[in-house]
């Protein structure tokens, strides 16, 4: 692979002397390989993977091995015959007509499968595990039976558990262009936001909160959040939640629901210990789950051999460099590697921007804004950002340092090819 090494000028692109010749697929063999990719990069990487669970994912690197071939997946389309055909259209669910109308105007038709499945179950007061690949309309599943039962009895209260803020803040923008006009009102506690707006937020009658479990934690704490309150309690992403450490948390918050409420359980992975926590937090729930594959049919995954590590960033600009490359997520494994490796992108001439949890809510949210409205063509970001986030369009997922775990690569990936779009997953090994 060639290159031109003088600093782009004026803020240009790196101009390439040849296409690049990065090889893909030809995983032989399961070879174990370097976690992160890199352990001797500039840009962040681990030690050697190793088999079994690493000693807590924030201190260690190394996570469970994953054999390279389950990195390469082509895309299948669907073949006719095995479309999904939903029992219901969202017409026919015994749901307030406003609602009803709510929908109609977001542009929702049919039901996806765990729609379809699931909001009848919700409706009747069940608890419920619903289990979906990412991007299939998970939220929207829990958000409209819950909607529908507050309308029809104010004295419902919900309260939605989630892994990270940015999830927490989708829920709420998706809930909020459900209820628009309907007087129903909601709160985000999240940490890393100010506490003294949602302290503000709390005084006001909110139907739903909507919140991360440590500060949700920390405001019942302060009496602020009273659980007695609750009717129903949703546990979004909880085996994400289970990784960042929160199990304690969220046995906090379960032991002080009242005895009487119902409890919605929805996830793309189900783990040993996440069924561990259903059988503690469930009451004779209902289980779906409509997953096919572990990851979506629609998006083509492929290893990408960098040959060193020296030559790795080399790899990924010349690959950012290539037609239909427009919009980018990245994957890194630590925070200071993730912001390293944007600040050499933009070096390089290229709009990215990055997301981790050293920066603030409010330039965390400026990233995602910059990304989703396209004027930034590269997102890098460690696994915060692989839980929950709809962007439209994301063209590419590239893994530049691996996934902890074979759970965390799935989720990653999931931010392409959502719904019936197409989408590529590119994973960078030795």
């Amino acid at each position: 692979m060639t290159y031109t090494q003088s600093r782009p000028q004026g803020g240009q692109r790196r101009k390439f002397t040849s296409k690049p010749s990065f090889k893909r697929g030809g995983a032989s063999g399961g070879a174990r390989f370097r976690s992160g990719g890199s352990s001797s990069s500039r840009f962040g990487g681990g030690g050697r993977a190793r088999g079994g669970a690493s000693r807590g994912r924030r201190g260690a690197f190394a996570g469970a091995y994953i054999d390279p071939s389950k990195f390469i997946n082509k895309a299948q389309p669907v073949a006719e015959g095995e479309a999904y055909v939903p029992q219901y259209a969202f017409n026919d669910f015994a749901i307030d007509q406003t609602l009803k109308q709510a929908i109609s105007k977001k542009g929702y038709t049919t039901p996806t499968p765990i729609q379809d499945q699931a909001i009848p179950h919700v409706l009747s007061g069940r608890d419920v595990v619903g289990i979906a690949n990412t991007g299939t309309g998970k939220t929207a599943s829990f958000l409209i039976p819950l909607i529908h039962m507050v309308r029809t009895n104010a004295e419902q209260k919900i309260l939605i558990l989630v892994p990270t803020r940015e999830l927490a803040l989708q829920i709420d923008a998706e809930l909020k262009g459900l209820t628009r006009g309907m007087r129903l009102f909601s709160v985000c506690l999240v940490g890393g936001a100010p506490i003294g707006k949602q302290l503000a937020m709390l005084k006001y009658p909110n139907q739903f909160i909507i919140g991360t479990p440590g500060r949700v934690k920390d405001l019942i704490e302060r009496k602020k959040v009273r659980l007695s309150d609750f009717t129903a309690i949703v546990l979004d992403e909880a085996d994400r939640m289970l990784d960042m450490g929160f199990v304690n948390d969220m046995r906090f918050v379960m032991a002080g629901m009242p005895k009487e409420h119902q409890t919605l359980f929805f996830s793309a992975t189900m783990s040993k210990e996440i069924e561990k926590l259903i059988s503690e937090f469930l009451k004779n729930p209902v289980h779906i789950s409509v997953k096919t594959r572990d990851t979506a049919h629609n998006v083509e995954q492929d290893v990408v051999r960098c040959g060193s590590a020296e030559r790795k960033l080399e790899t990924l600009q010349g690959l950012l460099a290539e037609d239909g490359f427009h919009r980018v997520l990245v994957f890194g494994q630590t925070k200071h590697g993730v912001e390293k490796l944007s600040k050499a992108l933009a070096a390089a001439g290229f709009k990215s921007e990055s997301i981790h949890g050293n920066k603030t809510h409010s330039r965390r949210q400026q990233a995602l804004r910059a990304f989703k409205e396209g004027r930034v063509q590269i997102l890098v970001a460690t696994d915060v950002a692989a839980r929950g986030l709809d962007i439209d369009d994301v063209s590419h997922v590239i893994n530049y340092d691996l996934p902890m775990t074979y759970d965390d690569y799935v989720h990653r990936i999931g931010r392409t090819g959502r719904g019936d779009k197409r989408g590529t997953a590119l994973t960078f090994i030795h």
